[in-house]
């Protein structure tokens, strides 16, 4: 399974922005565009930035906490 993989990310309407936002808490707070497909596919390439950053400075990444089925606050 690739890094990624392990955390949660999802892409949902605000109706208060009128955007799609994507969102992976675990790691980043989260990306809007019009387009949610467009959305996903962003969001994805902003996480493994995240990824490449965290293992070329030497950091260890957080822990994936949120899973599918669980309430984000």
């Amino acid at each position: 399974m690739k890094r990624i993989d392990e955390y949660h990310r999802w892409v949902e309407w605000s109706d208060e922005d009128q955007v799609y936002i994507g969102k992976c808490p675990d790691l980043i707070s989260g990306i809007h565009g019009d387009d949610p497909v467009q959305v996903f596919k962003d969001l994805g390439e902003v996480l493994q930035e995240v990824i490449d950053h965290f293992q070329r400075v030497g950091r260890a990444l957080p822990a994936a906490r949120i899973r599918p089925m669980m309430e984000v606050s």
